[in-house]
């Protein structure tokens, strides 16, 4: 089982607070977006994986119509009706819960009440979908403890939904679906108009360094929302002055982009730029990928960074100096920005052999420009959400 040590800490917590066993267990694993990045609301094209780190649900049955879920990590409780899942202002680890829970008592009618514990090793605010994790482990064990039959695509909308309506995200399904589809030593390609999910091979020695820069990543208060409302607004322009149907991005050509953009205003050009850019880059490395070509992939990764910098402006100093770092020092295939950006992490491509150094020279580079450590971790693509 990956990280057991984790679960184990998750079953004793249970048993210590409710004085009980659970019933049902699930796992859900957080992700690193490889390459695509805030194309999912776009309608567009991601590559990603899931990573050795995640979020364990243990759950039973309450006995009563009361719900009570407790935060592992900090041993705090939420309590709350099984008729009256209101989101919380004091406890927003237990909106993404709430949610979840709301979401599937409207596919089937749920009677009582359970008993549940979270408790996860994904690394707060580094932009490795800490929230879709506990969504979708919270929704695989509670699926089962209810018995409601559910498809893992309709379980990732519960997720997105409980975002949007509980915590206040207007994220797209780039987290949900790379934390329930993925699989070892393969990156998930995602069409999120389609829905279409396929797999593509990674060389079996490639590995990512993360490096959690701890700045600050609070998405809910960050310009998140506002970049999404200046994609819709990039793409109603298009809609208006080219002859095909625009719906989204998608729809748009880098070509087409050349020729109108000068009629945005520069602000929402940029920004649309940025998502038309990063579609192509997703599709061509998709290509480069099956034919092998991991460095020339990794070229891929250093652009869309640059472009999240100057186009998106969804990057930060501290990104930018691992970025810029890890471009200089030998061993690092790429790097870029991984997640919504404005802080979080950066995602480092390199052979297994390369990554103790790399992460060595970072570390200490880190350490002597921002005065504090940078949290480094080795990530494995690894298999997605499952019951326990």
């Amino acid at each position: 089982m990956i990280n057991k040590e984790v679960y184990e800490q998750s079953a004793g917590k249970f048993l210590e607070h409710f004085g009980r066993g659970h019933t049902v267990a699930a796992y859900a694993p957080g992700r690193v977006e490889v390459l695509g990045n805030h194309t999912d609301y776009n309608e567009g094209f991601v590559l990603s994986a899931a990573i050795n780190l995640g979020t364990f649900f243990l759950a039973a049955p309450s006995g009563s119509k009361k719900c009570r879920v407790l935060a592992g990590d900090r041993m705090e409780e939420e309590a709350f009706d099984i008729g009256s899942p209101a989101p919380s202002k004091n406890k927003a680890w237990s909106n993404y819960v709430k949610g979840v829970f709301a979401k599937l008592g409207e596919r089937k009618n749920i009677s009582s009440g359970f008993l549940g514990v979270l408790l996860s090793n994904i690394p707060l605010g580094a932009g490795l979908s800490s929230s879709a994790a506990l969504e979708m482990s919270a929704g695989l064990a509670l699926a089962d403890l209810y018995k409601i039959k559910i498809e893992m695509l309709d379980l990732a909308r519960i997720g997105q939904a409980a975002e949007h309506e509980y915590a206040g995200l207007r994220c797209g399904l780039l987290d949900q679906i790379s934390s329930l589809f993925a699989r070892g030593n393969e990156l998930v390609m995602s069409d999120f108009r389609t829905l279409q999910i396929k797999h593509v091979p990674l060389a079996k020695d490639a590995r990512f360094i993360m490096c959690n820069t701890s700045a600050k990543h609070t998405l809910t208060s960050s310009a998140y929302n506002e970049r999404r409302k200046r994609c819709e607004m990039a793409a109603k322009f298009f809609a208006s002055v080219l002859k095909h149907p625009v719906k989204t991005l998608r729809d748009v050509s880098w070509r087409e982009w050349e020729t109108y953009s000068r009629k945005m205003d520069s602000v929402t050009a940029k920004r649309s730029a940025h998502i038309i850019g990063e579609n192509a880059r997703v599709l061509k490395g998709r290509d480069l990928l099956v034919k092998g070509k991991l460095e020339e992939f990794g070229e891929l990764m250093y652009e869309s960074h640059e472009s999240s910098r100057v186009n998106f402006e969804n990057s930060c100093p501290e990104l930018d100096f691992v970025v810029s770092t890890a471009k200089r020092t030998s061993g690092a295939i790429g790097t870029r920005l991984s997640g919504g950006g404005f802080g979080g992490s950066a995602v480092i491509l390199a052979h297994a052999r390369d990554v103790n150094s790399i992460s060595e020279d970072l570390s200490t580079a880190y350490q002597n420009k921002f005065a504090h450590p940078c949290d480094l971790r080795v990530i494995t693509p690894s298999r997605g959400a499952h019951l326990c």
